[in-house]
């Protein structure tokens, strides 16, 4: 039922001392299951989920009861409150149970993202906005995408607006347009605006991305110098506190923002959304772009996918009109290999994904049958060849960064010989074989490495990817190299440098919000936890140009038909008229 952790066990064990009285096996275990469930993901347990089971919790089997006694036995502790009661743990009419924190930061954000969407926002000149839309959603005389032009019309006239769409549907180039929007709406006045993501490399690809939409906008010189060319992570925005998990901007002090943009929403947490919201002006505009059919965040709650499915699943809340999903793909050609399976697995056919990929006649996608664990290495040695050879030929620090992010590896696991650590090693033995790399534990020419913790002082930020090179300002000394938010590189020391590994391969995690021209995923011959449609979705959705799966036929197709389904209440509080009064 689930993976019993000590963390678990000692959290049950310090909740149940704070109540008076004898607390039963059962209850002991809920709390248990509670604390667990937010390792995983979730937000609390339903009673309804894990109502008439067996678990093994603390050396004995415990059996939960029908879902009516396990209320009664719940509303019988005292520190077991109802929604809004300060108690630690909350039990809704739904008979889900919450740590109150979760609880909380739930019904907070539901508010409070209710009252931004709710909100009459700045006055706007619709002739203006009218000239400015057919102005700037058009190319040679061609007017785009409808879905874009309705997208930046919510943006401007809502305060709170979520454009979700899957790559290359055209999120940037409509948030670019919504920013030129708005500064043409105020002439000659300055609007504060912050562009944001979770992580560093998504904010690199987001900067990239906006430079290069800006210089095409249809607009004034003035309004082009207007919009930002910085992308900062959310954590950065806010402001870390050393040694807390608070921030410097909250409620008490916000962000001087006008408008703040979150791009790859998907991979943020409740916990970092709420303090980013809390941090908002009561004026501010709040734009969420993302792709809802990935993999949520790792920590706890799948926030974008909750404000989507409660804005696109209901009339009556007044989120419905601030949702606007975009469906066109002009990334991928309409009849391309990877946009039929990235559909086909979005909608769980496992078998079409499966037919499609073993059909051969799709140029872009490629399907080979999961090697043995014996045979791997000798499966691998052309395709990392082909996929990493040209980098390591590079003549500049800048030129191999480039070239390096042609082609990646991706994984689902990170141990084992189909995870990263066995690739990593499996990649590296193939390139020091054919004289392409020279490995050395002290670092070598050409190693690809991934932060996997974020440094503010060093500017270094989880996901961020660098390599080893020489630096002929050093005397050819060995440095690593990242891309500077300026558009050049930076070098820096190697024994400077915060955690990292060798990033040859990375977990299909890792990747999110990252692209590659081609992508070689290999998927483990076990079904586990992990493997799931939102997993499969992502790594293919990295791809740009090519994708090659290597995987179990059984293992693949389970993973297909398996959607990731957290538990949590978020939807509901959304999907109502009016905010939520608890606060």
């Amino acid at each position: 039922m689930f993976q019993e952790r000590a963390i678990d066990r000692q959290f049950a064990a310090f909740i149940c001392s704070q109540t008076s009285g004898n607390t039963s096996d059962v209850f002991r275990l809920l709390v248990s299951l509670v604390s667990n469930s937010i390792g995983n993901g979730n937000i609390c347990i339903n009673l309804v989920d894990i109502a008439d089971q067996t678990a093994s919790f603390d050396g004995k089997e415990v059996a939960l009861p029908e879902v009516d006694a396990l209320k009664n036995i719940l509303n019988n502790i005292p520190i077991v409150g109802f929604p809004g009661q300060h108690r630690p743990l909350v039990l809704d009419t739904s008979g889900r149970l919450y740590l109150y924190r979760y609880w909380h930061y739930e019904q907070e954000l539901a508010r409070r993202i209710l009252q931004k969407a709710s909100a009459p926002s700045y006055c706007i000149d619709e002739t203006i906005l009218q000239n400015g839309l057919g102005r700037l959603f058009s190319e040679n005389g061609v007017e785009k995408s409808e879905l874009q032009k309705h997208a930046a019309s919510v943006a401007l006239h809502k305060q709170f607006c979520v454009i979700s769409g899957g790559p290359g549907t055209g999120k940037t180039s409509t948030v670019v347009r919504i920013l030129a929007l708005l500064l043409e709406q105020v002439g000659g006045r300055k609007l504060r605006i912050a562009m944001a993501t979770p992580t560093g490399k998504a904010a690199a690809r987001l900067k990239d991305s906006v430079n290069f939409f800006r210089n095409s906008l249809n607009c004034s010189e003035e309004v082009k110098l207007a919009i930002p060319d910085d992308v900062i992570t959310i954590q950065r925005m806010l402001g870390t506190v050393s040694g807390s998990s608070r921030y410097r901007h909250s409620a008490r002090n916000p962000l001087p923002f006008d408008i703040v943009i979150v791009d790859e929403a998907s991979m943020v947490a409740l916990p970092l959304m709420i303090a980013l919201v809390e941090a908002l002006k009561p004026t501010a505009r709040f734009i969420l772009l993302g792709d809802k059919d990935q993999l949520a965040s790792v920590e706890a709650g799948s926030v974008l996918g909750d404000i989507c499915s409660a804005g696109e699943g209901s009339n009556t809340s007044k989120l419905a009109e601030s949702v606007v999903k975009l469906e066109k793909n002009y990334r991928f050609q309409a009849g391309s290999g990877i946009a039929k399976i990235s559909r086909a697995v979005n909608a769980g056919l496992d078998n079409d994904a499966l037919e499609l990929l073993k059909s051969n006649t799709e140029n872009d996608i490629a399907w080979q049958y999961l090697p043995a664990r014996e045979e791997l290495r000798k499966f691998l040695t052309i395709k990392v060849i082909e996929g990493y050879q040209s980098y390591l030929s590079a003549r500049s620090a800048s030129e191999a960064l480039e070239r390096f992010d042609k082609f990646r590896i991706l994984c689902a696991l990170r141990d084992g010989p189909y995870g990263v650590s066995g690739l990593n090693i499996a990649v590296e033995s193939i390139l020091r074989r054919k004289g392409l790399i020279t490995p050395d534990i002290r670092g070598y020419h050409g190693r690809p490495i991934l932060i996997t913790v974020n440094d503010y002082s060093m500017k270094l930020f989880n996901g961020d990817t660098g390599i080893l090179f020489p630096d002929p300002e050093s005397g050819g000394a060995l440095k690593a190299f990242f891309p500077d938010p300026k558009g050049g590189v930076r070098s820096i020391p190697p024994e400077r440098l915060p955690v990292h590994e060798t990033a040859f391969t990375m977990t299909i995690h890792k990747s999110q919000g990252s692209e590659f021209e081609k992508v070689l995923m290999i998927l483990p011959p076990v079904d586990s936890d992990i493997m799931t449609r939102e997993l499969i979705y992502t790594g293919i959705t990295r791809a740009k140009n090519a994708v090659e799966i290597w995987a179990n036929e059984m293992a693949f197709c389970k993973a297909v038909r398996k959607k990731i389904e957290r538990d949590s209440g978020l939807k509901d509080a959304l999907d109502i008229k009016e905010p939520c009064l608890w606060s």
